[in-house]
């Protein structure tokens, strides 16, 4: 899991990638951290990063259609092992919202919480 001294990380799915870096940078003060554009840009602002995911990204794909509204937005937790967290989630009782989807950056799976808020598993692609 995301350890304590980690950024503190938020999904959003964005139409346009690069206006959406040009938005944030340039009005609210965040800066790049990585812009493999067009699926997918990071940016910072203190503890926070903001994962902006195009149409493309796994991330904008790993949501299913009847979990859309109104938005896709979830946390965004990273593991080390996927697998192994799937195992142990799922032997304590919880299930999740779809299969793991892999793209560019990694792999992922989401679940829900009590409330319906989704928080996204993502173990990072060895590169």
């Amino acid at each position: 899991m995301t350890t304590p001294d980690e950024f503190a990380s938020v999904r959003y799915i964005v139409d346009d990638v690069a206006a959406a870096v040009d938005f944030y940078t340039t009005h609210l003060g965040f800066t790049v951290r990585s812009n493999p554009a067009p699926a997918f840009a990071d940016v910072v602002r203190g503890p926070l990063r903001l994962l902006l995911s195009g149409p493309a990204s796994s991330g904008a794909r790993a949501t299913p259609d009847d979990s859309a509204a109104p938005g896709r937005n979830r946390i965004h937790l990273i593991v080390a092992d996927l697998d192994a967290e799937i195992d142990r989630l799922r032997t304590s009782g919880l299930s999740f919202l779809g299969d793991v989807v892999a793209g560019p950056g990694g792999r992922q799976i989401l679940l829900t919480d009590p409330a319906g808020n989704l928080i996204e598993l993502f173990q990072p692609a060895t590169h």
